[in-house]
């Protein structure tokens, strides 16, 4: 039976072969369900014992907290709120250009949360911006796929309200291109639910996203890209992160926002044997056993010249050991055996690189005998 304490919270786990390979998937949902506890409720599904909730209160607590469990009449149930204020929100007490009032999955979040290359994840959520909503000209993000370790500086994929001539809703990938701009008043006072797929892979990753209105099914954004970069290849796993992040470029611009959120959805598929990725050469990649507590086989065929690293990284995505480094691999199937004696219970993630090819795979270290 589905226990629904709290949030309408759903772990499912199903296991099947396609094509020789074994695929899992998760799913996770989180839904307000009322007034009280509403921060604690968004950890215990997003990362259980630990805070994913960003937030300006450090400069602002008086107003209490920026997210709150109303009842919504259009949706008939429970929403959550986000609040962001002119004056005097800023972000975290770090920066004071710019103001936040995000919640997100990260390094502390479970392994089904986090997104590695070979996977396939789907976002899904519902979201209300308010009539008369003012976005600034600078940036106003309601939602971020980042990417965590290596260069993670900048989001690889936003989507950003932006004030202009004509107020536009923007996708922006890489923070450098806008493949869709579309006007932002059809989102105005409206329930819409958007789906995101994202196929992880630093070369050959696919990307769509759909935006439909809740009211009557009508779509307002659609946009597909079967080759693109999901993920750089020295970031370890992605994340989403949802709420209100915008710049206090010009204040002026702005005014006090209240975001309506609702049915955060987040979905993994992951193939847990060998994956066979395309690129300029054919690449198989296996690691064994997973689960383990003392030795690791990692076994790779490749075909060319480039040589083989192989690192062991923590959850921020740093480099805690060198399994192996500039190896030329021969002809064939090529298997190394690894000792973790040494390392802790955990969660940690072996990344192979071999030229351009990077694929990162999550190992979990349980208790030693």
């Amino acid at each position: 039976m589905i226990n629904y304490i709290r949030a309408a919270k759903i772990l499912l786990l199903t296991i099947f072969f396609v094509s020789g390979s074994s695929f899992s998937y998760s799913q996770v949902i989180l839904e307000a369900d009322g007034p009280g506890n509403t921060y604690e409720l968004i950890n215990s599904v997003l990362a259980p014992g630990y805070d994913v909730v960003e937030n300006p209160e450090c400069i602002h607590p008086e107003f209490g907290r920026h997210i709150a469990e109303v009842w919504d009449a259009d949706l008939n149930q429970y929403v959550f709120e986000f609040y962001i204020h002119v004056t005097p929100d800023n972000d975290r007490c770090i920066m004071f250009d710019r103001q936040r009032m995000e919640i997100k999955t990260y390094d502390k979040s479970p392994e089904n949360l986090k997104g590695v290359t070979g996977e396939t994840v789907v976002y899904k959520w519902k979201f209300r911006l308010p009539a008369g909503f003012q976005p600034s000209s600078s940036f106003t993000h309601i939602h971020q796929i980042k990417a965590v370790g290596g260069n993670d500086s900048d989001p690889i994929f936003t989507l950003t309200p932006r004030k202009g001539t004509t107020n536009k809703l923007e996708l922006i990938h890489n923070n450098l291109t806008k493949p869709v701009i579309v006007d932002l008043a059809p989102f105005l006072g409206t329930w819409v639910e958007a789906t995101e797929r994202i196929k992880i892979d630093s070369l050959h990753g696919t990307y769509s996203i759909v935006i439909n209105r809740v009211s009557d099914g009508i779509t307002l954004l659609s946009y597909s890209n079967n080759n693109l970069m999901t993920i750089r290849s020295d970031n370890v796993f992605i994340r989403p992160k949802w709420g209100i992040y915008r710049s206090l470029n010009n204040p002026s611009d702005l005014r006090d926002e209240a975001v309506r959120f609702a049915g955060f959805f987040i979905s993994e598929e992951t193939l847990t044997a060998d994956i066979l990725i395309p690129d300029q050469e054919k690449i198989l990649v296996s690691l064994f056993p997973n689960p383990s507590s003392g030795k690791v086989f990692i076994e790779y065929s490749i075909k060319g010249k480039a040589d083989v690293n192989i690192e062991l990284l923590n959850l921020k995505g740093e480099k805690i050991k060198t399994l192996l480094t500039h190896e030329i691999p021969q002809p064939g199937k090529n298997q190394k055996t690894f000792d973790i004696s040494d390392i802790k219970t955990g969660l940690y993630f072996v990344r192979f690189n071999s030229g351009k090819f990077t694929r990162t795979i999550k190992l979990c270290v349980e208790n030693k005998k």
